[in-house]
């Protein structure tokens, strides 16, 4: 059963092995982290569970039955009853359905556990599925925006009346 689980300091073994595997795959659609949060990796956890810790932002995995991790999907920068929503998928679960689950469940969270009233999602425009689950889950188009040269779409989504239902 796949599940989402708040980050923890255990996780940083899988994460970063996460982060590994899909590397190449993810820098075709966004900006490549760079070696550095690689070799800085473990300093790099650390800061991100304390601010977690102090609820500037909600880190989570998405897990497979076996703890295996098929991707991340995060709320951050977390202040005035909204945060921006983030995720990645690994490339052996993309195309699956999974974002969009995922993306529905953290709406849930957002609203019953941190006590969110909207969200805020950006994208390229190429990123063709990821335009589709923000879709599918409720988000709506804002406004077009620039990520270095390439032409992106910032997205918004009211939960102050609840999560949205599942499409």
């Amino acid at each position: 059963m796949t599940s989402i689980s708040r980050l923890r300091p255990d996780h940083s073994a899988a994460l970063l092995a996460f982060e590994r595997e899909n590397r190449t795959y993810f820098a075709a659609s966004i900006t490549d982290r760079g070696d550095d949060y690689f070799a800085e990796f473990a300093e790099r956890h650390r800061v991100l569970l304390a601010e977690q810790d102090a609820g500037l932002h909600h880190f989570h995995l998405i897990e497979d039955a076996d703890g295996g991790v098929l991707g991340r999907i995060n709320l951050v920068e977390v202040r005035d009853g909204s945060a921006e929503l983030g995720y990645r998928i690994a490339e052996k679960a993309a195309g699956q359905g999974l974002a969009t689950w995922a993306v529905q469940q953290i709406c849930v969270l957002a609203v019953e556990e941190y006590g969110l009233t909207s969200l805020r999602a950006e994208t390229t425009l190429d990123n063709t599925g990821s335009r589709a689950v923000l879709a599918r889950t409720g988000f709506e188009p804002l406004e077009d925006v620039m990520f270095g040269d390439r032409p992106g779409r910032r997205y918004v989504l009211d939960l102050s009346g609840g999560a949205p239902p599942a499409p």
